[in-house]
This record gives structure tokens, sequence and C-alpha cells, in this order.
């Protein structure tokens, strides 16, 4: 969809729809009371009708309203005006870019942005607009027949902002979120792909298309042959169950031209996961399609590092496999080597994750990195504890966890941090071998993070764990395009970026 910024008088806006917001107990925004001034009071009586009380997600669409030139008003319910959070500015947003795309609105003005949730900059409510529009409109039908779509979708959106100083910087704002939700856009498409589709093979071509749309980004990809070579046991032990061969993704964003060290993501990219000879229940196992939105978050988080332009070294790591049964699959009891030259028992083939994790950290040593986070769909345990509203986040460095925690907080794409505390390694002990690559019942998240923390030893790493909030069950069932937003903002700070 297309954005624009603009400003002057409401009344005077000439729009299909003219977007106003209303809190509870029916007050008036600003601009719908500069409306309702115009309209002789038009609103108000409207209201006093009352067709809607003002609360988040409400909506309300009027035609023929006096003294103003565009052709609707939609009035949009933000909730308690003195508890005005960013999660009810997203709510009125979603809920009034339904309606219009639904009813074949095809452009309208959102004067929305001129409110302000507790502790938003304008940099932020505009991000969240359009982050939020575009999630809304999203679809993945590209694999039905006969897609059902609407025949008048809406296809911009006019961002209304009251200060005509402030017009330059909120069209920097929006079009770096255009950035930031077409790689959530990209997560998404991935992560909705059945795995007959996307294979590590054709992920590993998805990281190459993305490598042809910018000099700034440096694309290989390692076959089993040359990982066989670096002594990647644990990721090559996962693969030897699946017809489908092995890759190693690496992607390098050079966005500062001296040598600065880069900030390494490294995400799982298990395009299927059966559990392998440990073999997971039948019911909802379709959905381990999205075992790899860790990769999938890292694609997304790279393109729009390259849309932003961002003066900052990154590097993406995507170790990606699938895990099934078969004659040579991993067998509960086998030993592995990794290429730190460790050994892990494998009591537990569906704990597989960490084991190709457990190689790309190793890896990602030779980029000397500022910083490493990885990004896994890796334990059920997490569901259990954080449900899919905050991603979990363990660390070996409390001054990174704090950024990763604030750059979730700011982009609202939380996090919630959890210990890495030496009394849980007991747990991973192994009469047979360095360690196990489970914990036991207790604590599992927990454990998950202490084994890949044994790979991390060398650089200050953070882990997190979006089994939870990479994807959605039930009715809307589907990829969610997370961590992006909170990996783009992390990326934006060490940038010294505002906003």
């Amino acid at each position: 969809m297309e954005y624009l910024v603009k400003t002057g008088d409401p009344a005077k806006q000439r729009t299909a729809c003219l977007i106003l917001g209303i809190h509870s107990k029916r007050r008036l925004s600003a601009s719908a009371r500069q409306i309702d001034d115009a309209s002789g009071g038009h609103l108000s009586q409207l209201l006093r009708r009352g067709d809607i009380e003002g609360e988040a997600g409400e909506t309300l669409l009027t035609y023929q309203v006096p003294g103003i030139n565009a052709d609707r008003v939609l009035l949009a319910g933000c909730g308690d005006e003195k508890e005005f959070s960013a999660a009810d500015y997203r709510k009125a947003v979603a809920a009034a870019v339904g309606v219009l795309d639904k009813g074949g609105t095809r452009e309208a003005v959102c004067c929305l942005t001129e409110l302000a949730p507790r502790g938003n900059t304008l940099y932020q409510t505009l991000r969240d607009t359009v982050i939020t529009a575009e999630e809304k409109l999203y679809r993945f039908d590209r694999l039905k027949s006969d897609p059902k779509t609407p025949k008048r979708p809406l296809h911009k959106l006019t961002l209304w902002i009251p200060d005509r100083d402030q017009v330059k910087p909120a069209e920097k704002a929006a079009a770096h979120a255009m950035a930031i939700a077409a790689g959530m856009g990209l997560a998404k498409d991935l992560g909705n792909l059945p795995g007959n589709i996307c294979t590590p093979t054709y992920l590993a071509d998805e990281a190459r298309k993305l490598g042809r749309r910018s000099a700034k980004l440096k694309v290989r990809v390692l076959t089993e042959a040359q990982m066989q070579k670096l002594g990647m046991g644990a990721l090559l032990s996962v693969s030897r169950g699946s017809r489908q061969p092995a890759r190693l993704i690496v992607i390098e964003y050079k966005g500062k031209r001296s040598n600065a060290k880069p900030v390494v993501l490294v995400g799982k990219g298990l395009t299927f996961d059966a559990g392998g000879i440990s073999l997971k229940p039948a019911a909802n196992m379709d959905e381990m399609k999205y075992d790899m939105c860790g990769g999938a978050s890292v694609l997304g988080t790279l393109a729009a590092c390259v849309e932003m332009k961002l003066p900052i070294n990154v590097v993406g790591v995507i170790p990606t496999s699938e895990n099934l049964p078969d004659g040579d699959a991993n067998k509960p009891g086998d030993i592995v080597t990794s290429m730190s030259g460790q050994t892990i028992e494998v009591l537990n083939t569906d704990a597989e994750g960490r084991l190709i994790l457990c190689d790309a950290l190793t890896y990602s040593e030779r980029f000397d990195p500022a910083a490493v986070i990885d990004i896994a769909t890796l334990t059920g345990a997490c569901i259990v504890a954080l449900g899919k509203h905050a991603s979990g986040l363990l660390a070996n460095d409390d001054e990174l966890a704090r950024e990763v925690l604030d750059a979730g907080t700011h982009s609202g794409d939380r996090a919630w941090q959890l210990p890495l505390w030496d009394d849980y390694q007991s747990q991973l002990d192994s009469n047979f071998a360095d360690m196990a690559n489970i914990g036991g019942k207790g604590a599992g998240t927990i454990t998950a993070a202490c084994f890949l923390s044994r790979f991390t030893k060398k650089f200050k790493w953070a882990h997190l764990d979006i089994a939870g909030s990479a994807w959605n069950s039930g009715n809307d069932k589907g990829a969610t395009g997370r961590p992006v937003p909170l990996l783009t903002q992390f990326l934006r700070h060490r940038c010294g970026l505002d906003g």
C-alpha cells in the first residue's frame, strides 16, 4: 500500500474517507472536534444516539457529514484517554483499516496519527500505524487457485499530522516503517510456505535473491560437504534423516565501510520438524513448517536493513535442515561431535534445533562479532511460560540483554528475560558425552539456552526463543513476522539513530 504524509485543516481534506479518533465515553479527539465544529455539531449528534462509545477497536462509518470535503467519516474507538496505550492505538488502526479495506474505500486520510499513546514519540506512532495497517492487509493466498480478495481494496493511506514542521521526519518514519513491514512480510511468507516448497535449498535461493537486491549484501551458501570439512557434526546429524540436503546460509551486510565489528544474527532454519525418531504427535504437526521462522526473521531483518540503509555491519547465519525419521536419522543415545569439538549425547531427536544452532554459533566466531543474537522456535516450554505475547530472552551479558529488552519495548515486539544461572547446567550432564541435548522436564527453555551457552563463551550473546511469538494457531493460523521489529530496532539503536 502507498503511504503519504499530509498536514492542513482536516475539514478541507479531499478524500474518500477521513479517519478520526474517539475515546471512551464518546470523547472526541482534537481533529474530530475540528470536524464537529465545521459540521455544526454533526458528530456530537451522532454520538448522542449511542452507536459508538469509543472503546478500543470500535468503529462507526458515516456519510454526508456537512461542512467538510471528505465523502465519509470513520470514527475509530481508542479507549480510555488517560490510559491510552500503544496497544489501544494499534487496535484502533487495525479496526479502521479492516473496515475500509472490506468496504471498498480505495484511499483515506488517517487523523489517528495526531494521538499520542503513553510514552510514544511521533516516530513510534507513525511506525505503528504503517506496520499495523500492513499486518491487517497481509494475505497469504499465493497457493490458492481462486484467492478471494476485495474488489476495491484499500491502496493508499495518507497520514495526517497537525504540525507542518514535522512533515519530513514523519515521511522518514513512514519509509522506515514500510521497510520493517516489508521485512515482516518476507518472514511471514517464508513461514507460511509448506515444507514441500520451502526446503533448505529454497531458503538458500531466497537468500541469494535477497543478495541480488543490494551491492551491500554478500551471500554464501555452504553445502554438506563444506560443513563436513568444518566438522559440523551436530548440524549434519540432524539432516541425515532427510532427503533434502542441509545448507548453511551466510549473508553479510556491509552498511559501514570501516572494519567495525558486526552484529551476527543466527536464525534456526528447520524447514520441517517431524521430531525425527522421537516422533511428534500427529495433531498440529502441519504447523511444524514454521520451525524455520528464526531463519526467516533474519532474512526479513536484513531486507529491512537494506531498505533503511542502516550504517552498521550485520551478518546473518542460517543453519537450515529438515528433521525427519529415517534409517540413517539420529537415534536416541547417539553421540555426535560438534564443530567446537564438544560431544553431545542425543537423548531426544526432537531437540534438534540446538544441534544445528550450536555449530552455527561456533561458526560465528570467525566474524569477531560485537554481539551475537540467535533467534529460534526452540522450546514448547517457552509457549507454556510466556504464551504468544513475549519472546523468551536469555543472555550471557547483562548490557546486551538490556539492549534487546529495550528494543522490544520500544518496538512493541516484547521479550521477557529468564535466568541463565549455572545451577541449571547440571541438568545437561551425560554419563557418556560432554553434555546431553536435553535437561529433563523442568525449566526446558532455560536448559536449552544453557546448552547453547556452552558454544558462546568467546562473544557476547543473547538468545531469543520465539516458539510462541513467531506463530499464531487456531483461526488466525500463520506466521507473525516477529521478531523483525525488535531486531531492526536493536540495530537502529546500535547505529545511534532516534526512533
